[in-house]
C-alpha cells in the first residue's frame, strides 16, 4: 500500500524548522526499524542516507542502487517512523536523501518524492559515475525545474542543495571555500531552500560558509567537526550524519559477533 501524498503544510513546517533558534538535528535512517528507534527516541524528523540504504540493500552508494529499490525503502522509511509515532499525533517530517535524482525528470522526481510520503531532499552536484562536479549553471536548472515542479504540484517540497566542491576536493585548495560558496549563492538564488557543503569540517571554514551565504547551511556531523553546541554557535541551520549512525549500529553488531565469537552471549561480553 502506498503512503498518502506528503501534505504541503508539512513541507512548510519542515521548511520553518531551518530558521529555528538552534540547528535542525535530522539523524539518518536507512530503513523502517531504524526509522522507528529514531522516533521512538523523541525526533520529529528525521533524514534518510542514500549510502546507508544502498549498503542495507546490497549496492554501491553513487547511484549504484535501483530507483524502484531506493523509493521502495524510502517509503518503508516513512512508514516505520509513521508506525512508531501512533494515531492523532503531527506527522513525522521526513527528508529523502535522492543523491542527483536518479536520471529522473523533475517532474518524475517530485511525484515519487510525494509517493514516498517525503517532504524534502537532498540533490548532489556531482556526477557519481565519473565524481566531477557538473558546471554549476547546469545544476542551477536542475534546481529550478525541481523547485518549478514541485510547486506546479503543490508538494511544497524542500530542496537541500548539495555542494560537493569539499567531498571531492575540486580544484586548489585555496579558493575551494570561495568556490563552493559561490555555487551555494547560486543554488538558493534559484530556489534552494538550504545548501549543505558536504565534508566542510574546519570551525573557521563553516563560520566563514555561514556568513558568507545568504540562507541555511547543513553540515555533516563528523568525529572531526565541531560538536552540535559549537555549531549551533556557529549559525548552522541544520545538521545531519550521513551514513554515521549505521556505521555505529554495525560497529556495534560486530562487538556483540565478537563477543558470540569467543563463547559469551552479547550481553556477557
Amino acid at each position: 500500500m502506498r503512503n498518502p501524498v506528503a501534505k504541503r503544510a508539512d513541507a512548510e513546517r519542515f521548511r520553518a524548522l531551518h530558521h529555528g533558534q538552534s540547528p535542525l538535528v535530522l539523524p539518518n535512517a536507512w530503513d523502517a526499524a531504524s526509522a522507528a528507534t529514531l522516533v521512538t527516541a523523541g525526533f520529529d524528523a528525521i533524514a534518510s542516507s542514500s549510502g546507508a540504504i544502498s549498503r542495507s540493500l546490497g549496492y554501491s552508494d553513487g547511484e549504484g542502487t535501483p530507483v524502484a529499490e531506493v523509493f521502495a525503502a524510502t517509503a518503508r522509511i516513512v512508514a516505520g517512523a509513521a508506525g512508531a509515532r501512533g494515531p492523532g499525533r503531527a506527522p513525522v517530517l521526513i527528508t529523502a536523501d535522492v543523491e542527483t535524482g536518479y536520471g529522473l525528470s523533475a517532474d518524475d522526481l517530485v511525484e515519487w518524492l510525494a509517493s514516498a510520503g517525503v517532504v524534502g531532499c537532498n540533490l548532489e552536484d556531482s556526477d557519481p559515475r565519473t565524481g566531477k562536479l557538473v558546471p554549476a549553471e547546469q545544476q542551477v536548472e536542475r534546481i529550478g525545474a525541481v523547485v518549478r515542479a514541485a510547486r506546479e504540484a503543490n508538494t511544497g517540497l524542500v530542496v537541500n542543495a548539495r555542494v560537493d566542491v569539499h567531498v571531492r576536493q575540486d580544484g586548489p585548495e585555496a579558493t575551494r571555500l570561495e568556490r563552493s560558496m559561490a555555487r551555494a549563492r547560486q543554488y538558493l538564488a534559484a530556489g534552494a531552500d538550504c545548501v549543505f557543503p558536504i565534508m566542510l569540517s574546519e570551525d573557521a571554514d563553516i563560520g566563514a560558509y555561514v556568513r558568507g551565504v545568504p540562507g541555511p547551511v547543513n553540515v555533516m556531523a563528523r568525529p572531526t567537526t565541531p560538536g552540535l553546541g559549537r555549531l549551533a554557535a556557529l549559525g548552522v541551520a541544520r545538521v545531519t550524519f550521513g551514513s554515521g549512525l549505521q556505521r555505529a549500529a554495525l560497529a556495534a553488531l560486530e562487538g556483540a559477533a565478537e563477543s558470540i565469537r569467543r563463547g559469551l552471549a552479547p550481553w556477557e561480553g
